[in-house]
């Protein structure tokens, strides 16, 4: 069976209906899954590279968590910041890395100039920092995860009763911590272990572990750097 296969779309920009490329479920199982939810796969197909979909004809692009239709000051800001520009790329087919980091940013510049919920921008500028993982260039993935936690703080303060509380929570937790912010880090993995409305137990427990290594990891640069002073002292 072939892991690729083609699903029919309807766009809500322009309602041309078109063909985009998807990954068969059975060939989505990562082998790999990071802290922060980043997937890898030893299969040869990374099914994030097709959560992206754009529409040919006018260049809409959108993942399944967009948006259901558009109002026609959407349209008209779409077409006045992109559509009009738009020279007929398909992303049909299999996709490369350069390709799948064209459509998120292509989706991303679509969300923002449409409108769409901070949650989904949150979501795209994460995937996007996880497209530069892959590729292992660290400065990029940085300066991205650094935009999605400013997104998912957004979301926070504006959704922050919703039922996915928890995750939430750990995630900006779990941001700032690879982005080097440990004290904020701490604040956020504090808060998911010790609020008792919280009943999410993968979250807690996930929680706490990321906790307990910003306080190993700081233990060890504690002892890394009392060491070669005592050493200067022992031979002295």
């Amino acid at each position: 069976m072939e892991p690729l296969y083609e699903s029919k779309i309807s766009c809500i920009c322009c309602e041309t209906i078109f063909q985009s490329t998807r990954v068969r479920p059975s060939f989505k199982r990562a082998s790999a899954v990071d802290s922060d939810f980043c997937g890898h796969y030893d299969n040869g197909v990374n099914p994030d590279f097709y959560v992206v979909r754009i529409c040919p004809s006018c260049g809409f692009a959108s993942t399944e968590n967009g948006l259901d239709k558009l109002n026609d000051t959407q349209k008209k800001n779409y077409y006045d910041r992109i559509g009009n520009n738009w020279k007929g790329q398909s992303f049909n087919g299999e996709r490369t890395a350069e390709q799948a980091m064209a459509s998120y940013k292509l989706a991303l510049l679509t969300a923002q100039v449409t409108g769409v919920k901070d949650r989904v921008i949150a979501g795209l500028l994460h995937h996007i920092a996880w497209l530069y993982r892959y590729e292992k260039n660290v400065a990029e993935e940085q300066r991205f995860l650094k935009f999605a936690l400013e997104a998912y703080v957004r979301v926070f303060e504006l959704e922050g009763v919703s039922v996915n509380n928890a995750k939430l929570m750990y995630l900006m937790g779990e941001l700032n911590r690879r982005i080097g912010e440990l004290n904020e880090a701490v604040k956020w993995f504090s808060r998911v272990v010790n609020d008792k409305k919280i009943m999410d137990a993968a979250m807690i427990r996930a929680s706490r572990e990321q906790w307990q290594l910003i306080r190993q990891e700081a233990e060890e640069n504690r002892l890394g750097k009392a060491k070669p002073a005592s050493q200067e002292v022992g031979s002295a």
